[in-house]
């Protein structure tokens, strides 16, 4: 299969939080941390797909949350680097600062991860709609 998109392209597009389509810086609306854009802005690409579309990165981002930031803390109160009190306050707040400040990556890396699954369905790495059909896959 012949792609105009490549999956480099994706993974480069996914990890810098830009369109995975055209590349551009679209995918959160201007002067908004947590506000996704529908469609980018440049190439039209359906952002937000459907309803619970969503649900993916807030897993990606839990899990990330998890394996990045809680664990070690767990880890460093096991091993006695700080007591088991600061663990607790240390873990509690970075639980609820880390999502925050994670979220526009997870939704990136979400969008990434699907379109590496399935570069074809990108609309740049559509092939020609011959006339007379429609453009289902």
């Amino acid at each position: 299969m012949n792609l105009k998109v490549t999956r480099g392209q994706i993974i480069a597009r996914g990890l810098s939080n830009r369109c995975p389509n055209c590349g551009a810086r679209s995918l959160f609306k201007e002067g908004s941390l947590f506000e996704v854009n529908p469609d980018c802005r440049e190439c039209g690409l359906k952002i937000e797909r459907d309803e619970g579309g969503f649900l993916g990165a807030l897993s990606l981002n839990y899990g990330v949350t998890l394996v990045a930031f809680v664990t070690p803390v767990i880890l460093l109160a096991i091993f006695g680097v700080f007591s088991f009190r600061t663990a607790i306050i240390v873990g509690g707040i970075g639980a609820i600062g880390f999502p925050a400040l994670f979220y526009r990556s997870s939704r990136s890396w979400w969008l990434m991860n699907y379109y590496l699954v399935l570069p074809q369905h990108l609309p740049a790495n559509l092939p020609p709609v011959p006339k007379g059909e429609d453009e289902n896959i």
